[in-house]
């Protein structure tokens, strides 16, 4: 793989997740059920950071060059471009594709405690020096590694953000240690680039894989600190409406879901 040799086959499927959200975004109009604009643009935005990680110079650069450029080309297909995808998502988006028999058995990926996992399983497992230059050597295991850093990114996403109910269990507090674990994992596996003492695959050298590591450091704060405001401010949000609402007199059951919803 030399040169600037986009793969066919991840662009044509990004062309045809954006038509079928296109579609479904104008059925729901149809219906009088608007997509907010801001979800069509978080949504819109995921498939250009899809399409800056395949089909530029970044791809090539990273490839055959630099690792940290590699790294980059990493974090953007599995974990930029998944929470913007998720944010651009909604149930009735989504209803046609859950009806599916395969995506409904399939959903149970979404869940919080196998949703995390798979996802630090994935980008711990294809940083390993065999599976890392395999995919470097092979089109169709480049591309499913890809495939793999988009898909695990937007169950991880997904089962923080709820574009679907949740367990019940998983209220805003639990979202704070999960996102510290994402955290977690992001840091442990920059810091091995970073402190490492010998190249690990055969394409880079030891200071640029040095810096890949950097670059996973600091992606990991800009991606992970605005996440734990976030729960942060959902613990405090849903608690003053779970309580107004069993003032209101609402059973603690309906009132907790309610809060966590945003339900009246």
């Amino acid at each position: 793989m030399h040169g600037w040799n986009p793969d066919p086959l991840e662009l044509s499927a990004v062309a045809l997740v954006a038509a079928l959200y296109a579609r479904r975004v104008w059925t729901l109009r149809q219906r009088g059920r608007p997509v907010p604009r801001w979800r069509i643009a978080c949504f819109s935005a995921g498939l250009v950071v899809v399409l800056a990680a395949l089909v530029s110079p970044i791809d090539s650069i990273g490839e055959e060059r630099l690792f940290s450029v590699h790294m980059a080309q990493h974090l953007m297909l599995g974990d930029v471009a998944p929470v913007l995808f998720v944010l651009g998502l909604t149930g009735p988006l989504l209803r046609p594709v859950l009806a599916l028999p395969i995506v409904g058995r399939l959903r149970a990926l979404a869940h919080p405690l196998v949703a995390l996992p798979l996802w630090a399983v994935d980008i711990c497992a294809w940083h390993l020096p065999a599976a890392f230059d395999a995919a470097l050597g092979n089109d169709t295991i480049h591309a499913f590694q890809h495939a793999c850093f988009v898909v695990c990114g937007c169950l991880l996403w997904a089962a923080l953000l709820e574009p679907l109910p949740g367990p019940a269990w998983f209220t805003a507090a639990w979202r704070i240690p999960y996102v510290l674990v994402m955290w977690i994992v992001m840091l442990a596996l920059s810091q091995v680039f970073i402190w490492s003492g010998h190249p690990y695959y055969d394409r880079y050298g030891l200071g640029d894989q040095q810096a890949g590591g950097g670059v996973m450091l600091v992606e990991s704060a800009f991606t992970m600190l605005p996440a734990l405001v976030w729960a942060l401010f959902r613990v405090f949000r849903e608690s003053e409406a779970k309580q107004q609402l069993l003032d209101a007199g609402v059973a603690p059951a309906v009132a907790a879901r309610s809060a966590r919803y945003g339900r009246a």
